[in-house]
């Protein structure tokens, strides 16, 4: 089905939409296509890769060893693609989305430039209709969200943000064109994974940068490196056993973690250890020791050790004191950075401290805190985003008797699901990595492919016993929903405020909406849902509309 807009305002009917061309989006179409299932998506950007497609900023790049950051369920494919690196940069995380969706010939299934607006699920036909802002109006079987967990920006609500005569951009959503930093005073507000990414970078060709920061984080070298082309064909070899390793780790990625408790070792050992760890870069501190997010005395001590790093790499003992974490370590997202605290050391590098001294307003020339104004000619905002919600809150979306999801949730106060897929009062819609699924808790194209491949084999078993409506149940919801909290609870996650928990979101409601049980843990307990006839699921058959 090739997608054209010659028949505006005409209804199409095909078996599923999907939002979204990125990771979620891309591998949805192409099993649903390979099903036989008519299918359209919808893509905002004017071309496939998602988040890739919108993260342009300077430095961005992938946190998960490229090797394990793609699509394993294609050996071809996976064969077919080489990585330069061990963390890969942005365009070419871009270049390998394009080289999937051309393998597979899916572009003609997507339709890019269009955002959908409303879906509102048609008790009378047991299909959703779908409106875009192109003016599309669509009737759909399946309506399935792949917009991602982190991709509606948060700029935050300054004072004076309309005046600014400079130049103010978002990393969330970064322009195509490169931006030139030569000889510019360049203000980044925000530490996080953008932030830490992008101010080496822009800190090299800024005349003088300015990183205003509410608060200090934790980050690791990244170690990256190029990829030899002895290890690439190595790990093409061991495709197979890669495959199985991710799909059984507790996030998604091809190592263990460490056997031991932080409190095993002697301090020398542990030194000794963390040390070990440091130099191999990357994810190796986070994995070190196996309860790391569970032992608090086991968590200080290994923060500690962080600490003590950024006091080693930073010069100036004022700035290293701001630059020093003071939260449960590996609680907000874990960050990994190529000299990061390093760029501390420049001379053109000035932190200010907003949590002491905080933002008053956006001026004409620049940005004024409690401490005085910094003249700036370009404004760099790394704030995140609106994360688990914030996309799904974007579009109308509503189920049974009118209800829309954002008003069933409470805003986010009361975000319940079940599996993370699947939401009661809202049947056949399947939320792509959502609110309560292991997803950003790891390595998210392996989350992806075992939603996309639940879901599938979800359909699949819909399509052949003639069951028009799947639907969550309310008891399930409740139960998951209480299993993840409880589950949350007892790791130290709850017990910092990130954007994990809706802290970086002004009035947002607060809560731990990502189940942290493991990748592997949670794969079973969806291939036991199945086993037991979709058990937590009211099946509704079409002609006898029974229920089963």
């Amino acid at each position: 089905m090739r997608i054209t807009n010659e028949h505006q305002g005409e209804i199409v009917h095909v078996d599923a939409v999907v939002i979204g061309a990125g990771f979620s989006g891309l591998y949805m179409l192409y099993r649903l296509r390979e099903a036989g299932l008519s299918t359209r998506v919808y893509e905002t950007g004017e071309g496939v890769g998602g988040t890739w497609y919108w993260n342009r900023y300077p430095g961005a790049r992938c946190d998960s060893e490229s090797i394990c950051y793609n699509y394993t369920f294609s050996e071809e494919l996976y064969k077919e693609w080489s990585w330069s690196s061990r963390f890969p940069e942005q365009p070419e995380i871009l270049k390998y989305l394009n080289f999937v969706a051309d393998k597979f010939d899916l572009r003609p299934d997507i339709q890019f430039r269009t955002r959908v607006t409303s879906a509102s699920f048609d008790e009378e036909t047991n299909r959703w209709n779908i409106q875009t802002d192109q003016g599309d109006q669509v009737s759909a079987k399946y309506f399935i969200t792949g917009v991602g967990c982190i991709s509606t920006a948060n700029i935050p609500n300054i004072k004076g943000m309309d005046n600014y005569e400079g130049e103010l951009y978002h990393t969330g959503h970064w322009p195509h064109e490169k931006v030139d930093f030569k000889g510019k005073r360049v203000g980044v507000v925000g530490t996080g994974s953008s932030g830490i990414q992008s101010i080496p970078v822009i800190a090299k060709e800024a005349k003088h940068l300015t990183v205003f920061q509410r608060t200090p984080q934790y980050s690791v070298p990244a170690k990256n490196h190029p990829y030899t082309e002895e290890f690439l064909q190595k790990s093409k070899e061991n495709y197979h056993s890669m495959r199985e390793l991710m799909r059984n780790s507790v996030g998604g990625m091809a190592f263990k973690y460490g056997e031991n408790s932080v409190l095993d070792h002697t301090p020398e050992q542990r030194r000794e250890v963390l040390e070990a760890a440091w130099e191999k870069g990357g994810w190796a501190v986070l994995s070190a020791y196996n309860d790391l997010l569970i032992n608090e005395e086991g968590n200080l001590l290994v923060a500690e050790f962080v600490r003590s790093k950024i006091r080693e790499i930073v010069k100036d003992t004022e700035t290293a004191e701001k630059l020093l974490p003071d939260h449960y370590y590996g609680t907000k997202r874990a960050i990994i950075d190529t000299d990061y605290f390093e760029t501390y050391n420049r001379e053109n590098v000035l932190l200010v401290d907003v949590k002491k001294a905080p933002i008053e307003e956006i001026t004409s020339n620049g940005i004024r805190t409690e401490e005085g104004e910094y003249e700036l000619d370009v404004i760099v905002f790394a704030t995140g985003f609106d994360g688990m919600t914030g996309s799904l809150f974007k579009i109308d979306i509503r189920g049974r008797d009118n209800v829309a999801l954002k008003e069933k949730w409470g805003n986010g106060a009361k975000t319940k699901t079940y599996l993370g897929l699947t939401t009661a009062g809202f049947p056949n819609l399947f939320m792509l990595t959502g609110p309560e699924s292991p997803s950003v808790l790891g390595n998210m194209p392996a989350a992806i492919e075992q939603h996309v491949e639940w879901v599938m084999d979800c359909i699949e078993y819909l399509q052949n016993n003639e069951i028009e409506v799947l639907e969550a149940k309310v008891e399930s919801e409740e139960k998951w929903s209480q299993h993840c909290r409880e589950l949350a609870d007892s790791t130290l996650y709850t017990k910092t405020e990130s954007w994990y928990t809706g802290a970086n979101i002004e009035g947002k409601a607060k809560g731990f909406q990502i189940y942290v049980g493991g990748y592997n843990e949670y794969r079973k307990i969806c291939d036991d849902v199945v086993l037991n006839g979709y058990d937590g699921f009211t099946l509704v058959t079409g002609k006898a509309n029974k229920v089963i």
